[in-house]
């Protein structure tokens, strides 16, 4: 290059690489040299660093500065106005509101969600920020479990304990492993490589696609069962079974059906390990309910042959076999049911706490999964305890901001909706994560004031009273790893921060100033002196000597210690049960949960079963709306992470997010390559460009999220950009674990024949100047 670039080293959830820096601007990105596989997101980076969506100045809506805090339906109208106010101004408005919702309605009227990815740095991590703040001012309501896998989260501690749940995550068995020792992977789901470039806090290498490769090579099969081929590799030897899409649990049953029927279960495991294996087996074999599940009742749920589910149970008896339910299985209606039914298959195999076999949730749904584990923990800031014992499952927001003192279900419990005041975003995008996003935008305007911290104006951020702009991953100094990493790695500033933007840590010490807890957030540290304190905090704690932090700064990285590696999940359990049980009450594998079947939830009874959702080929509701979308994680970015950057725009067509389409299906619908249609059902509509593959099964449509939401065109659709959680039901998966059911959509397609609209998604809102009306009170 003819110019005298700067190159900066740069970590993010979809690894390590580097940035090209031309005096304040990042002009390009490059892998890390030794990444063996980086990720094509990084290719986004660009520009969206300098993209005019950034937030560049604190923002206030009109309506609130001249009306008041208060309930108000036009939040998140795309000609809502903003206007600018200096530091000072809007930093006394927000302590001024947090000193009045607290005093009059007490902390729990305050919720601090905050829900999403938000930075990779172990310091400058939003949420993080937030939430120390927060519970220094008295407290919060917090949102509990995840968007990712919250069936997981609250299902699998009440089957195999906490501490099982915890290894299923965190220590499953290293890729080396399986290579080792696996014969066959049988996947739920599939392993989508797209899915592992992205893992909290980034991995230095990436390293599951390799893995994957090696697994292969080393004669380790694979089964993949999922709607989509592509969900696995097509290299590697994948057989793949294009089942149909919400039948997995069916199909688990049929393959436990073949197991007992012919004498292939291993009983004496079953006898020594689980509890509730003999009323399980009644169920399978039909003498519950009088249905035998049997391969052929499967197959006219699955539309996979009987013949083909009975030698797929044969071969996973005749070897060591993996079985992996993937994240996407469990988010949707009932997704316990295919987690449970996954660990009672593998119960019934016997192969539960032996190397390279058992029971998995998480191959191929992130890049952490299989790359080890670090036992002596990572650098963190510090969170302290929040003194508001007030939570929602994290899906629930919606419900919550409607119906405040109404109560449901949850894990047991039944609970309140608080009746919250205040909302405080810092670092995510429920407009992103979250079903029915026309419900949301009505939810979001029942709170007195909403407040958003951000880089860039989201749709959560125009869906605020207040707006606060904070600086970005590369104009500041941080520190990453993400669990299981390799290396602990230097993240310096890059470029000067963007406008009037403030790092979180900056904006919170200034409220906690102005709330009287500045002493209690600062410690008396500046946030370069954080970064010191948790590093050497995290240093006294590792097993081996570990540079100080002036050298781990001088060199970029330092290796991590104590990494682990080949991790065989329940193996002291299997070696002895009684003297390492697990923490279930009946210390074993509970087949059947007598506490659960206590908690008497029609939608998730003390043991596996099937319950079909509405959401799947042959119901009612597919009469009207025949097509089965899969709303998948993207390729083309992390969620809804710089969707304006070069390579997720480049995956657009006509601007619009792609919708997979089978040639059958195309062909039925008169739809070409690059034609604009309209996505749509009863709960709401969205254009998107058709992509026709045969990389899909018939009958069923994929269309990722993350693409920004974009209102703009309310006559022609709910999302005139493809954000495909506008057609989603806002429903949990059962009355247990209330996760997201976003997975599975039924939809028609029909081409879009008049000119689309222009997708504004990215305009940011101009901003007025004050004006003497608008009377801020200070």
């Amino acid at each position: 290059m003819d110019r005298d670039l700067k190159v900066y080293p740069a970590s993010a959830h979809w690894g390590t690489y580097q940035v090209l820096v031309d005096g304040d601007r990042v002009v390009g990105v490059r892998p890390d040299p030794a990444d063996p596989a980086p990720s094509p997101i990084i290719e986004n980076t660009p520009e969206a660093q300098h993209h005019p969506s950034r937030v560049a100045r604190p923002a206030v809506r009109r309506r609130w500065l001249r009306n008041g805090p208060g309930p108000d339906d036009r939040r998140g109208a795309p000609d809502d106005e903003y206007v600018a106010v200096d530091w000072e101004t809007v930093l006394d408005l927000l302590a001024g509101e947090f000193d009045r919702v607290r005093t009059a309605f007490g902390n729990a009227a305050i919720y601090g969600g905050s829900y999403g990815w938000a930075s990779a740095g172990r310091l400058h991590h939003s949420q993080s920020q937030l939430h120390r703040f927060l519970k220094l001012i008295g407290g919060y309501t917090r949102s509990k479990n995840t968007y990712s896998h919250a069936a997981v989260e609250v299902l699998v501690p009440h089957v195999v304990g906490a501490r099982g749940a915890h290894d299923l995550l965190e220590r499953p068995a290293t890729w080396e492993a399986i290579a080792k020792h696996t014969d066959l992977i049988v996947t739920f789901g599939g392993l989508r490589i797209s899915n592992t470039w992205t893992s909290s806090g980034g991995r230095a290498i990436n390293t599951a696609e390799p893995d994957m490769r090696s697994a292969s090579e080393a004669g380790v099969r694979t089964v993949s069962i999922s709607p989509l081929r592509d969900d696995t590799l097509a290299d590697i030897g994948a057989e793949w079974l294009p089942a149909a899409p919400g039948t997995d649990t069916a199909i688990m049953l049929a393959l436990m059906y073949v197991l007992f029927d012919e004498g292939l279960a291993d009983l004496a495991f079953l006898d020594r390990y689980t509890v509730g294996a003999h009323v399980l087996r009644r169920y399978v074999m039909g003498e519950t309910d009088g249905i035998a599940k049997s391969p052929e009742w499967a197959a006219d749920l699955c539309e996979l042959s009987a013949g083909t589910l009975r030698d797929l149970a044969r071969r996973m008896a005749s070897g060591r076999t993996l079985i992996n339910v993937g994240w996407s299985v469990q988010r949707a209606r009932y997704g316990e049911q295919p987690l449970w039914a996954g660990i009672a298959l593998a119960a019934c195999l016997g192969q539960i706490g032996l190397p390279g076999g058992g029971f998995a949730t998480g191959y191929g749904s992130t890049g952490r999964h299989g790359g080890g584990a670090t036992p002596g923990g990572l650098p963190r800031m510090p969170q302290g305890a929040n003194p508001i014992d007030s939570f929602i499952p994290v899906a629930r927001v919606a419900d919550m901001l409607l119906h405040p003192g109404e109560s449901y279900d949850f894990d047991g419990e039944r609970r309140t909706y608080p009746d919250i005041r205040m909302v405080v975003w810092s670092g995510g995008n429920p407009f992103h994560h979250h079903q029915n996003l026309a419900r949301l935008t009505r939810a979001f305007g029942r709170p007195d004031t909403v407040v958003v911290v951000e880089t860039h104006w989201t749709a959560t951020a125009r869906h605020a009273d207040i707006v606060l702009p904070s600086t970005s991953t590369l104009e500041r100094d941080d520190l990453t790893a993400g669990r299981g990493d390799l290396r602990l790695r230097a993240m310096p500033q890059a470029v000067p921060p963007h406008g009037e933007a403030r790092d979180e840590y900056d904006i919170y010490a200034a409220l906690a100033r102005r709330l009287g807890t500045e002493q209690e957030f600062t410690e008396g540290r500046t946030s370069g002196e954080w970064l010191r304190h948790i590093y050497e905090q995290w240093r006294e704690r590792q097993p081996e000597d570990v540079p100080d932090f002036d050298a781990f700064w001088a060199a970029g990285s330092i290796d991590i210690p104590g990494r682990v590696g080949d991790e065989t999940t329940f193996g002291d359990f299997r070696t002895d049960p009684d003297a390492h049980p697990l923490q279930t009450p009946s210390g074993r594998i509970e087949l059947f949960s007598e506490t659960i079947e206590s908690f008497e939830y029609g939608d998730c009874p003390g043991h596996p079963v099937w319950l079909p959702s509405e959401e799947r080929f042959g119901t009612q509701r597919a009469q009207r709306w025949p097509l089965l979308m899969i709303a998948n994680q993207p390729s083309g970015r992390l969620h809804s992470q710089q969707d304006m950057g070069a390579h997720s725009r480049s995956q657009k067509i006509t601007d619009r997010a792609p919708l997979r389409v089978h040639p059958d299906d195309a062909a039925d619908r008169g739809l070409r390559n690059g034609d604009v249609v309209k996505v749509v059902n009863d709960i709401g509509s969205c254009l998107a460009g058709v992509e026709i593959s045969e990389e899909l099964r018939r009958g069923v449509v994929q269309l990722s999220t993350g693409a920004w939401y974009d209102p703009s065109a309310p006559g022609v659709a709910t999302c005139v950009h493809g954000n495909p959680n506008v057609l989603a039901r806002d429903i949990g998966t059962s009355a247990l674990s209330q996760g997201t059911t976003a997975q599975h959509i039924l939809v028609e397609v029909k081409k879009y024949e008049a000119t689309p609209p222009p997708v504004r998604a990215f305009d940011p809102p101009e901003l007025a100047a004050l004006e003497p009306e608008d009377s801020p009170r200070t």
